[in-house]
């Protein structure tokens, strides 16, 4: 290390991610194809061995271990593959000019590039294909191309179409956005002025407009599926809160509660099931966006811009989703609150409920003690009745022994003094109880 220091263990890895997938440099006239496929966070190794399997057959370094773009000229044709995060790209390019036909025009987008790739290869590329585009870009001093709408409509196949003069008024450039008969979009690029690295950022964007355009629209179907259903689910919600005001009884409460539940779940399986898409959705609209711009369009008279097709095509679409994000959102709100005022109407009935049964306990531990203090008294007279009965049959055996007071008298005599102790000892025995219960 320069100066003696110590390097930090990232400084080389983040120095190469700012230099990670460059621009291929393109020279006009080039063809090129451009695939996206889905194939979800896994299967990076997958891919990356199908690229190199690629390579070795045609004598090419394969890609490193850890690599998740590689560019590469295997001959026939230029590959590019950049692995995202949920899908991968492969760009195929040939430097040539568009064949020409029998009559000596220039037969744009056939024979494209794809085709010289191995066909076996192609059927076992992992992932769903969800972007296909075939695009052309033209040297200068190529054929002349007519410029005119219903010209670029007939090559395009399409008559809803883009095109603009793009970076700064170096290339003309159209776009179908459309699936053709070959299940290819077209895009074809006109050279005015273009550098060899302002070509490949040119296509390059191109390609990622129509990327990201379609990974953005992802989210579009889910927006349809679940818009009536968060309708169903905020009729729902309404009935509910509509029944909360007129409910007095607790069981009608927590019939509510459990219906007020059931929503809260379509809700939480609906956000689960969205979520992502619609968040994913948000960055690539952005992506697209920022391409777009990076374009720098100049209006060609007669044609809408992209930027213009976008607005008109994509930005509604994602207005739905974002429509049905924020209905999901207020909707989850709305069923927290009244689910919050529906807990606690509950909880109050429950602690009226319980408050009533509080006093009707007190209520009865009233009368249980004016029940036991009555039960006390006949205690008290049945153990002086008994205690008395002893006393007389002690002084009738006593009489014998010449005392000098009748055994009735002994009895008589021995009454209060047997009921007092024994009112007096009951007494000591409650108090004792009552300083046992203070302490515990």
């Amino acid at each position: 290390m320069p100066l003696g220091l110590s390097e930090h263990r990232l400084r080389e890895e983040l120095t190469r991610e700012v230099h990670a997938r460059p621009f291929a440099h393109l020279q006009p006239s080039e063809r090129v194809t451009h695939i996206a496929l889905m194939t979800g966070e896994g299967g990076l190794e997958g891919e990356r061995a199908h690229v190199a399997a690629l390579c070795q057959r045609y004598g090419k370094p394969p890609p490193g271990d850890t690599a998740n773009f590689h560019l590469v000229d295997l001959g026939p044709f230029r590959l590019r593959w950049e692995r995202h995060t949920e899908f991968s790209t492969y760009a195929f390019y040939a430097r040539e000019a568009a064949p020409l036909r029998d009559d000596g025009k220039v037969d744009r987008f056939a024979h494209p590039v794809i085709e010289r790739v191995p066909r076996d290869w192609v059927q076992r590329l992992p992932g769903e294909l969800l972007v296909g585009l075939h695009l052309e870009l033209e040297a200068r001093d190529a054929p002349r191309l007519e410029t005119d709408p219903d010209s670029i409509g007939e090559l395009m196949q399409i008559e809803n179409y883009a095109g603009s003069a793009v970076s700064g008024g170096s290339a003309m450039a159209w776009m179908n956005f459309w699936v053709g008969a070959d299940g290819f979009g077209r895009a074809l690029i006109r050279d005015v002025g273009l550098r060899p690295r302002q070509a490949g950022r040119l296509v390059q964007r191109l390609c990622e407009v129509e990327t990201y355009r379609m990974m953005a629209l992802l989210a579009l179907p889910l927006a349809r599926r679940h818009g009536g259903e968060l309708s169903r689910l905020g009729e729902r919600l309404r009935g509910i809160i509509d029944e909360m005001t007129d409910c007095a009884r607790l069981e009608d409460e927590q019939r509510l509660l459990g219906e007020l539940t059931d929503v809260s779940a379509g809700i939480e399986r609906i956000s689960a099931e969205t979520n992502y898409r619609f968040s994913a959705a948000r960055a690539y609209y952005a992506l697209v966006q920022r391409r777009i711009q990076e374009l720098r369009e100049e209006r060609i008279e007669g044609f809408q811009t992209i930027q213009e097709f976008m607005d008109r095509r994509l930005s509604p679409a994602m207005r739905t989703c974002e429509s049905t994000q924020d209905r999901l959102d207020t909707l989850s709100r709305r069923v927290a609150r009244a689910g919050q005022l529906l807990r606690t109407r509950v909880d109050v009935t429950l602690e009226a409920q319980n408050r009533d049964l509080l006093e009707s306990m007190n209520r009865r531990a009233k009368l249980q003690l004016r029940l036991q203090e009555t039960v006390e008294g006949l205690s008290v007279a049945a153990i002086s009745y008994y205690l008395v009965s002893l006393v007389k049959y002690l002084a009738e055996g006593g009489e014998s022994f010449g005392l000098p007071l009748t055994p009735n008298q002994i009895t008589a005599l021995s009454i209060p003094l047997v009921v007092g102790l024994i009112w007096f000892g009951m007494r000591r025995v409650k108090r004792a109880l009552r300083r046992g219960d203070r302490r515990t």
